[in-house]
């Protein structure tokens, strides 16, 4: 019986994770973690009895409490909670946590020597260099969540690193793939969420729409496979049927093809090494005819932002994520329009002080004047 561990597990992920799990025998939860949403918290718990649950939102706690009283289980609360939930010994746990919030559980998970689940790749982006020196003083690993990622995660098994020749990730386009530019200003909220392929959370759905999504992914890959920035390139597939290619140094190329249902890297990173059967319908070659295209970098400048961090040093990593995480709520709240969005992360990053590589405090102090310096200076 395989031991799991869920942040986020109200989130999009995580209760696709939960339905994985209901369809196999093979799985026991230990623990749950919400920020607030404690009414399906509550039906996790009557459903997975998970020895121990943290809801970060410390206000909902005892309401929490009300909830499930008659249930034998420890209730954390805080962000403190929530570190010392992931440092519980489990087989696997993962981190569907939205945003920069999940840094800090995946670097203590794997601290622990925890077998990490990485949805959340805003850990790789904020602090790459620290996970990596983790990876290489001790025992723990990392199975990516993300499409893409899992997708070059199963293309690599058995290959040897020396041998790729360059990292393919793939991206649908997003809603506005097609869209002109001259329109963009017009851009609604509703618009923004519609994604054509994929059913994710509000957050995500949107950083796909500016393709932000893809620029961290480019960042995650570098951290991820330790492979030079120019081998990595991004190729728009509107289909999303293939999840992500590599390319090798003898002209051969790898893809993992599926549908686009989360489900599957979900499972594959839960079963791994193994492979267990599945729900998701096969593919149907004769259904689909699979196009790519280059990325419109006039339309969708995050991918250049994010690439250009990356070049530029961990700090310039840092306050783009921390600095997207902020304008995407303020565009999900209807208060700065999804031009916007770039613009913001383009000044935060010309104005803060570069480090190239931060410390935990340094990544804390980098945080916090982000967020500081919008609030004062142009969310005002």
């Amino acid at each position: 019986m395989k031991k799991i561990g869920i942040l986020g597990s109200t989130g999009s992920i995580g209760t696709q994770a939960l339905k994985v799990i209901s369809n196999n025998s093979n799985y026991e939860v230990e623990y749950l973690s919400c920020f607030s949403q404690i009414d399906e918290m509550a039906e996790q718990i009557k459903k997975f009895q998970p020895k121990k649950v943290c809801v970060i939102d410390k206000t909902k706690e005892s309401e929490l409490l009300k909830k499930i009283k008659h249930n034998n289980i420890e209730v954390l609360s805080g962000f403190d909670g929530l570190l010392e939930m992931a440092a519980t010994n489990v087989d696997f746990m993962l981190n569907a946590i939205v945003g920069s919030d999940g840094m800090k559980p995946s670097i203590i998970a794997l601290e622990n020597n925890i077998t990490l689940g990485l949805a959340n790749k805003e850990s790789m982006v904020m602090a790459g260099w620290i996970i990596k020196d983790i990876l290489e003083k001790n025992k723990s690993k990392i199975i990516p969540v993300d499409s893409e990622h899992n997708a070059i995660f199963q293309c690599l098994l058995g290959e040897n690193k020396k041998d790729i020749q360059r990292i393919i990730l793939t991206g649908s386009g997003g809603p506005f793939r097609t869209r002109d530019i001259s329109s963009f200003d017009e851009i609604k909220l509703e618009e923004a969420l519609n994604h054509p392929n994929w059913s994710m959370g509000s957050k995500i759905t949107i950083d796909s729409a500016t393709m932000m999504n893809k620029g961290l992914e480019y960042i995650e890959a570098f951290w991820l496979f330790g492979i030079e920035h120019n081998k990595i390139d991004i190729v728009i597939h509107p289909q999303s049927i293939i999840h992500s290619m590599v390319e090798f140094v003898d002209g051969s190329i790898k893809a993992q093809l599926g549908e686009p249902d989360m489900k599957g890297p979900i499972q594959y990173a839960l079963s791994y090494p193994s492979r267990i059967k599945s729900s998701i319908k096969g593919f149907n070659f004769f259904d689909c005819d699979l196009t790519f295209e280059k990325p419109d970098l006039d339309k969708f400048p995050c991918i250049e932002l994010a690439k250009d961090a990356l070049i530029s040093g961990g700090s310039h990593q840092v306050v783009l994520n921390v600095a997207n995480d902020l304008v995407v709520s303020e565009f999900l709240n209807k208060k700065i329009g999804f031009n916007d969005i770039p613009k913001i992360i383009n000044q935060c990053i010309l104005s803060h002080d570069s480090i190239d590589s931060p410390d935990l405090k340094e990544i804390d102090e980098l945080s916090k004047w982000t967020k500081e310096y919008l609030n004062k200076e142009i969310l005002v």
